[in-house]
């Protein structure tokens, strides 16, 4: 049996939901799996819902829990991160509260904006001493990258440790997908698609109908028409209508603007991307936060939400309780079933564009592409380049990543200031002046999170 290491495994959520995917399949019912947490009392959590979720499923892993990351990554063929350097309190919380001190307001706060730089600079160190590790006690895994920013953390990676087989992953292309088909009342089996660009900035460059006479049916004319009521709310996305989180529905009337103006649907959801681009969240402007239905301070409530599920964990093992089993939507059990059975499976990856994977984006990036998983590893395809609109959007996030990347492996300064001045959401909202005030007392609030910068 395979041996799955997943560090962060004290955000027990996710990791029951990648578990529970794998214990499904009959061919992983005993694989190993080696959970890591610097939390020991949330690893004990995990740990005992991964035994309940096993027992329900009439699963067998062999299961073990460690706080030394070396001795948890020994013998491990696949690795998978899902950690939250500085957690909800105090960096998340910071990343929020100290900006609106400035006028600044974010949804997320975890891909790009002020609060994806510094979630960024946080970060990349630890995966840094990650990489170590993975060069020097198990070199062949795969790792299964699900931290954000995506992007940033995925450029990193390839910089400091090329030689390690490395995919960043997100839901959000099949996820939106899926969305997409219930919107125009089809099954998702029946539609095929192309995406590409960069996470949580990627495009549909195919959106079709799949027929029986081999001729597919383009849908970009009828989400085009839906577009239209989406904006002016005399239709809800399924998403909208079926999914309400943290007791308000999440709108999707940016996304499908953006259609209406760019032709092409984007990936990750309008409460992220309404903070990527300088058109929506602006001081001054509520008449835009109400037209959009954009949730303000969204991932505050998110993490509420989570701490809140983590401790009904607890009272559901006390109980004894049924956890709720079903296969999710992440790429990480369908990847470890490739590779181990060479199964070849199509999945869309972050990767490095050094390959020219996209070739009207810089080489030097990450990209979102599609990725064939077999038994030899991780395999990116290149596609066609992208329009040129479409380019030009992706590089004022892309100029935010490099800028953020090279400030913490270099140690340099700055380079935070030069990010946030060329990050759309800031800029769009601060003076030159008020963003390096603002950098400063960020850097400063995070204290040790983030090394020392010169």
């Amino acid at each position: 049996m395979p041996k799955l290491c997943i560090i962060g495994a004290g955000s027990t959520e996710f990791t029951k939901r990648i578990v529970t995917d794998l214990l499904l399949m009959d061919d992983f019912k005993s694989i190993e799996l080696s959970l890591m947490d610097i939390d020991g009392e949330r690893l004990k959590v995990s740990e005992v819902v991964i035994k309940a979720i096993a027992d329900q499923l009439n699963a067998n892993p062999t299961i073990t829990s460690h706080l030394d990351r070396r001795e948890a990554l020994k013998g491990a063929e696949f690795v998978q991160t899902t950690i939250q350097v500085g957690g909800f309190k105090p960096s998340t919380l910071i990343d929020f509260e100290i900006p609106k001190k400035f006028g600044l307001r974010q949804t997320i706060a975890d891909t790009l904006g002020i609060g994806g730089i510094m979630r960024g600079l946080r970060t990349i160190p630890v995966l840094e001493s990650i990489c170590s590790d993975i060069e020097e006690v198990c070199p062949e895994a795969i790792w299964l990258q699900y931290v954000n920013p995506m992007a940033m953390n995925m450029m990193a990676i390839n910089k400091i440790s090329p030689q390690i087989q490395a995919v960043g992953l997100c839901h959000s292309v099949q996820g939106t997908a899926e969305m997409l088909a219930n919107d125009l009342g089809e099954n998702i089996d029946d539609i095929e698609y192309n995406c590409a660009g960069i996470n949580h900035m990627a495009f549909y460059t195919k959106f079709e109908k799949k027929k029986l006479n081999g001729m597919n049916e383009d849908l970009y004319p009828k989400l085009k028409k839906l577009a239209e009521k989406v904006v002016d709310g005399s239709y809800s996305s399924s998403r909208s209508q079926n999914a309400e989180i943290h007791g308000r529905t999440l709108s999707e009337k940016v996304r499908y603007e953006m259609l209406k103006r760019l032709g092409f649907f984007v990936t990750e959801s309008s409460e992220h991307f309404s903070e990527y681009v300088p058109w929506f969240i602006k001081q001054n402007r509520p008449d835009l936060i109400k037209k959009f239905e954009i949730p303000l301070d969204e991932y505050i409530d998110r993490c509420k939400a989570s701490i809140e599920q983590w401790e009904n964990y607890e009272k559901a093992i006390v109980k004894n309780s049924q956890l709720e089993t079903y296969k999710s939507k992440e790429y990480a059990s369908d990847i470890i079933k490739a590779k181990v059975n060479n199964h070849p499976v199509k999945i869309f990856g972050n990767v490095s564009n050094e390959n020219n994977l996209i070739p009207n984006l810089p080489f030097d990036c990450c990209v979102e592409v599609p990725c064939i998983i077999d038994e030899k590893g991780i395999h990116p395809q290149p596609v066609e380049p992208l329009p040129l609109h479409l380019v030009s959007l992706m590089q004022t996030n892309i100029n935010v990543q490099k800028l953020t990347v090279e400030a913490i492996i270099n140690r340099k300064k700055e380079n935070v200031y030069f990010a946030a001045m060329m990050d759309p959401l800031t800029s769009s909202n601060l003076s030159t002046d008020e963003i390096w005030k603002l950098v400063d007392e960020l850097i400063s609030a995070h204290g040790d999170y983030i090394p020392k910068l010169n």
